[in-house]
């Protein structure tokens, strides 16, 4: 059985996208990056933006009955690479030992967002 998750007080959707998908006991979370409940990009600085964008997650990971304990996998995209060290020292406000397994990539965002996030979770 395939679920779609919608959560309507994280982002109107804009694109042909479910905030997540549930199936198989695992919740697959659509990309997050920083925006508001109607769907706008809100530009901040790197702080900013990976904070919303993992509250987003927050939010959504809760309307499907998950928590960020239940994170299996992360994979994030960090626009500048000398914004690594901040997103890792935030990263570990999110999550803790054992630390789900993870994906990093740098320079490989549009210009107008400074990070985005999706992950997938097991359920509980």
């Amino acid at each position: 059985m395939i679920e779609a998750i919608e959560v309507p007080e994280v982002a109107a959707l804009k694109l042909p996208l479910s905030h997540a998908i549930k199936a198989g006991g695992f919740v697959f979370v659509s990309g997050q990056a920083s925006v508001n409940e109607a769907g706008e990009i809100v530009s901040d600085t790197i702080e900013g933006e990976i904070r919303r964008s993992f509250d987003n997650i927050k939010r959504i990971l809760a309307a499907s009955g998950q928590t960020m304990k239940d994170v299996i996998q992360v994979r994030s995209y960090v626009g500048d690479p000398k914004d690594l060290a901040v997103y890792n020292e935030i990263y570990r406000e999110y999550f803790s030992s054992p630390y789900p397994a993870r994906t990093t990539l740098t320079g490989c965002i549009p210009d107008f967002i400074k990070f985005e996030v999706d992950v997938t979770a097991v359920c509980s």
